[in-house]
């Protein structure tokens, strides 16, 4: 239940940090299942430009399963059937997806804002969900090395929440698992992206693109009047970047993607660029007694193929599936949070395992290469060759590693 213990204190079955995929997902699962629920988000709404706007076939998969599929798709939104790259001159089809056994055979790009604010509608039906924006937790309510609750600043000023369970969704930059101790193994990565739009013309390339030349690659993703454009660049380079002025920056992007040409222009200046700093990370243990990390809090993920948001969805759904029992009851549940790492661990760790490799063997050796791409990469080849193969970097991406469902018993 949720209520107001006095002034300054709440108490709810599970208080969920951090209201991206991960959490609201999850919050919507649990109140759909019964459980009372409260998810803090810092921010006042979800719009935030330049983040994951993937939204996979196993996502609209599980959209399909919700029943909420049809009403989804009628929101805005792009339908990528394969991914394709365009390396110096060679055009290449990288994935497809038309063979997938899902619903939809397609990633969905939408404005993450859309998605969220979506799954908080559809939340919201539920008398046991609650959203709090405009929330910070600030720390950890910790009783005989148990975690019981979180202690937040929000617009009504300092508030104690105390929960049988805290869950950490609250990204890379994660307070939850700052406080709780828990530890990080940093994996590494060669790579930063920084993220910028451009305006879309009608007679601009049709397909969605990653583009290599010559030590440079931008990712062009169609947002039907705008490019979402992502430059690769080495990591901690941003700043030499901006030293060598924004002039030379925009000639950089229209040398890679020449159809750009004089609209690069409308990067006014640097604030229309923001930087991401690329992590490929885990934590060791995801869980202590009363907490629990998933999404990007558990395992940070390079933006390789755009999975990040898939990873974090799929442990929303698994820990629904694993939680929601002992949650309803409010049974003790320290014994059975170890099930949602183990459940998920595999799928983290092959996927980081690729994307470490992908860093290694193709991104920069790209950033690296400064005279012309000659012939294509055997990979490449082979892919262009035995189409069947691209069936193999579409499941990778699109369903991911161990696809998770909604329980029977929780729909």
């Amino acid at each position: 239940m949720l209520y107001q213990g006095d002034s300054a204190a709440l108490q709810t079955n599970c208080c969920i940090v951090g209201g991206g995929p991960a959490g609201m997902v999850l919050g919507f699962l649990l109140a759909r299942a019964g459980v009372h629920v409260l998810v803090l988000e810092k921010h006042a709404d979800f719009l935030r430009d330049f983040r994951g706007d993937t939204i996979h076939p196993s996502t609209l998969q599980l959209m399909h399963e919700l029943g909420l599929l049809k009403d989804f798709l009628k929101r805005p939104h792009q339908e990528l059937a394969q991914i394709g790259a365009l390396i110096e001159d060679f055009a290449v089809t990288v994935a497809d997806f038309s063979h997938l056994p899902t619903h939809c055979k397609f990633i969905a790009l939408m404005p993450q804002w859309d998605f969220l604010n979506f799954i908080a509608e559809r939340a919201k039906r539920y008398p046991q969900f609650g959203l709090h924006m405009e929330c910070t937790a600030t720390d950890l309510l910790v009783e005989n090395d148990r975690v019981v609750g979180v202690r937040t600043n929000g617009k009504n000023g300092p508030t104690e929440i105390r929960a049988d369970l805290v869950v950490g969704a609250d990204g890379r930059h994660s307070i939850i698992r700052q406080k709780a101790g828990l530890h990080v193994m940093d994996l590494g990565a060669p790579i930063d992206v920084v993220w910028m739009r451009v305006s879309r013309q009608p007679d601009d390339p049709m397909q969605t693109l990653g583009r290599f030349r010559a030590g440079k690659i931008l990712v062009t993703l169609d947002r039907d009047d705008y490019w979402q454009c992502a430059y690769v660049i080495p990591k901690n380079g941003f700043a030499a970047i901006q030293e060598k002025g924004l002039e030379v920056f925009r000639e950089e992007l229209e040398t890679v993607a020449p159809f750009l040409r004089g609209r690069t222009g409308e990067i006014r200046d640097w604030t229309d660029v923001k930087l991401l700093t690329v992590s490929v990370d885990r934590l060791h243990n995801w869980a202590r007694p009363g907490l629990l990390c998933i999404g990007d809090s558990a395992h940070a993920m390079s933006p390789i193929g755009g999975v990040g948001i898939n990873l974090a969805i799929q442990d929303a759904v698994a820990t629904a599936n694993i939680l929601h029992s002992a949650l309803l009851d409010r049974s003790p549940i320290d014994g059975t949070l170890h099930r949602v790492q183990k459940r998920r661990e595999f799928p983290t760790k092959t996927t980081q395992a690729f994307q470490v490799f992908a860093h290694k063997n193709f991104i920069h050796p790209a950033l690296s290469r400064k005279a012309p791409l000659r012939r294509l990469p055997l990979p490449l080849k082979l892919l262009q060759r035995f189409p069947v193969l691209r069936r193999i970097p579409a499941r990778l991406v699109g369903i991911g590693v161990r696809p998770e469902h909604v329980h029977n018993r929780m729909r």
